[in-house]
């Protein structure tokens, strides 16, 4: 079992990503794809930037802040 991300931590993995974000993996992957989260391969292994994760969520609020 993975530990828990520390908040110095600068690179997740997917299923740290997934419960970081309360989101599936297949869903992770589709925002991978559509660019709408950043991620990086080292080897084999697929990361996501925190800095990443910090975007993804502006994105949410701004997206949230024009539907109202």
């Amino acid at each position: 079992m993975t530990p828990p991300p520390s908040a110095d931590r600068r690179l997740y993995r997917i299923p740290d990503a997934m419960r970081l974000l309360s989101l599936s993996r297949s869903l992770i992957y589709e925002l991978i794809r559509s660019g709408r989260l950043r991620s990086v391969r080292q080897g084999r292994t697929r990361l996501i930037p925190a800095s990443a994760i910090d975007d993804y969520i502006r994105l949410l609020e701004k997206e949230a802040r024009k539907a109202s």
